[in-house]
């Protein structure tokens, strides 16, 4: 198949921002380490990593929570993660009965316990019902990882360690946070044998 015309400029423009997100992200390598030690130190401990988010974020949740159970690139055992996502009947009866900024904090409640992880990914890092479940989750001594975009917005002020992508571009941030969080199973995973 030919092209009928020229390239689109908008994708070069794009791989351009790309590049320039992820060469400025490449300056949080230290904070990147450090979120996979806290996640290695729970998940060794027997305790659980949990993930959130809206929309893509909770599509990044869902995937990076996958994983962590079944398994990032090499065999090993089963590592206790769950997205706070998936859960239909959970979702809707809490967005109900309590309010959609509740979704996350309530079941951060029933299942987090203290020495466990909660990363809340939100691109603003002022998503209420993320903000909600990391102040539950701080309550509950949870260790608290916000992925956020520039700034880091209410989850920077709360959590423990912020990893803040710098950019305002939702897909920018996002295209970073799997990056991320890839990167981080790699180095949680590499703790495991068979």
């Amino acid at each position: 198949m030919e092209l009928a015309g020229e390239i689109n400029p908008i994708i070069a423009e794009r791989f351009t921002d790309h590049l320039d997100v992820f060469g400025q992200t490449m300056e949080q390598m230290e904070t990147i380490q450090l979120i996979a030690e806290r996640c290695k130190t729970a998940l060794a401990a027997g305790n659980k990593v949990f993930f959130c988010g809206n929309g893509g974020s909770a599509a990044d949740a869902q995937h990076l929570a996958a994983e962590l159970i079944g398994r990032f690139q090499k065999e090993r055992r089963s590592l206790a993660s769950i997205a706070l996502t998936t859960d239909t009947s959970i979702l809707t009866a809490v967005a109900n009965d309590y309010g959609y900024d509740e979704v996350f904090a309530r079941q951060v409640e029933g299942l987090g316990r203290s020495g466990d992880v909660l990363i809340g990914i939100s691109t603003s890092g002022n998503s209420a019902n993320v903000v909600k479940a990391a102040l539950k989750a701080r309550d509950t001594g949870m260790h608290t990882i916000a992925f956020t975009g520039e700034g880091g917005g209410k989850l920077n002020e709360i959590c423990d360690i912020t990893l803040a992508i710098p950019s305002k571009v939702t897909a920018r941030i996002q295209e970073m946070h799997i990056l991320v969080g890839h990167i981080i199973c790699e180095l949680v995973e590499e703790e495991y044998d068979k």
